[in-house]
């Protein structure tokens, strides 16, 4: 529970600033280095000093004493379209600010909001959406939009609708990216469709993530793709060309690229346990990031939800359009880093790489991804067998378990 100081005033006289938090007594972890048992002061939102029994007054208190407390950094979903009965695609406020208030029950402090292959005017709408969004107290952090679809391959479609698959043009970017306030901060292209590589090469001018995804591109192509700045696989093994030993593919081009990193849903309904044992060990625990490609089923009962339009049944299997082919996940990132743990017996070091920092370098982000003095107080607070206890978003607990 949280304590609240009442009085404002430290042990000296002064005023306490009444925007900052001590949290003692817990055990931090880092993409590297040991972990580190001690006490954090949180100021105006960020890390403003870490050591072993601070003598610091603060508004507010978290004691982890006796509780056996892992911190790590919050975790970090660059794949997302929806929570709790809303989606991206809604384009309203009322659904991003709902999506956002669900997601910081599993950990999430930030995230990209994603879209999906529809009309122009239903992703502008949304971007739009995007553009004007301003979090609450109490949300995670979105940190801008994943744009996938719709220059993807119809070859490789999955759940998104063929019919309004287009081929690309930075023209069209370059308005999109205008109109959502310059939040675009990843996009999924299928590189070998018309127009894909020279819209990767112009793509270069902007600040953005090119993920290969919904790809029926050969080896040779993909490797075109790393050449002009392809840096990362949109949800790997799924929906792109697979793995043959005459045709690695898709598959084949992510896996044994250093340069690429691999966006994975851990819920064994899109990645068999062995085949998330593949990719960690080929890529290893810098080249993955967790994702849940969620959609508005998530954190809600089993039945038929729509998804663009489509019908999508949920059961125990998963999420699937009336065809089989699955409609993204109900996955939560609580499940995904501890499905990634028993699979993997990975190191806490390596899921924070996989849950928050790998993400924040991909996206650029300077003060995220670590628990370091000077960045975002932004953490999800863990018992030892990795069940949310506590999220803090800028320094302020928004998610505590009853």
């Amino acid at each position: 529970m949280v304590k609240i100081h009442r009085s404002f005033k430290n042990l000296a006289g002064g005023e306490i600033l009444k925007d900052t938090l001590l949290i003692s007594h817990v055990t931090m972890i880092n993409p590297e280095g040991k972990p580190f048992e001690g006490d954090l002061f949180i100021q105006d939102g960020e890390i403003a000093q870490i050591g072993c029994n601070l003598n610091i007054e603060a508004a507010h208190y978290i004691d982890g004493t006796d509780q056996d407390w892992l911190l790590l950094p919050g975790y970090i979903n660059m794949h997302i379209h929806g929570s709790a009965g809303h989606d991206t695609m809604d384009a309203t406020q009322q659904s991003l600010h709902a999506m956002a208030r669900s997601l910081v029950q599993e950990g999430v402090t930030s995230f990209l909001a994603t879209t999906m292959t529809q009309s122009v005017g239903k992703i502008e709408s949304a971007l739009l959406n995007v553009a004007e969004f301003q979090r609450y107290e109490g949300e995670a952090n979105v940190l801008g939009i994943h744009v996938e679809g719709p220059f993807v391959s119809k070859i490789r479609a999955g759940a998104q609708p063929v019919a309004y698959m287009i081929s690309p043009t930075i023209e069209q970017f370059a308005h999109w990216q205008n109109i959502s306030n310059h939040q675009i901060r990843q996009i999924t292209i299928a590189p070998e469709i018309e127009g894909g590589f020279t819209f990767l090469e112009a793509l270069r001018d902007y600040q953005v993530i090119p993920s290969i995804g919904h790809s029926d591109a050969s080896i040779d192509e993909v490797h075109k793709a790393v050449a002009l700045g392809v840096n990362q696989a949109t949800h790997l093994y799924n929906q792109m060309r697979p793995f043959h030993h005459r045709d690695p593919g898709v598959v084949g081009g992510a896996l044994l690229d250093d340069k690429i990193k691999v966006e994975l849903i851990v819920d064994f309904v899109h990645s068999h346990p062995q085949s998330v044992m593949l990719a960690y060990r080929l890529k290893g625990a810098k080249g993955i990031i967790l994702i849940t490609d969620a959609m508005r089923a998530k954190g809600l009962q089993y039945g038929e939800y729509d998804l663009g339009g489509q019908t999508v049944s949920v059961s125990e299997k998963g999420a699937h359009l009336a065809n089989g082919a699955l409609a993204g996940s109900i996955l939560t990132m609580e499940q995904a880093v501890k499905n990634m743990k028993t699979v993997t017996n990975c190191s806490l070091q390596e899921i924070v790489a996989m849950s928050s920092t790998n993400a924040a370098e991909q996206l650029r982000l300077s003060k995220k991804g670590r628990i370091k003095e000077g960045f975002d107080a932004d953490f999800v607070l863990l018992d030892q067998k990795l069940n949310v206890q506590k999220t803090i978003c800028r320094g302020k607990v928004v998610f505590e378990k009853s």
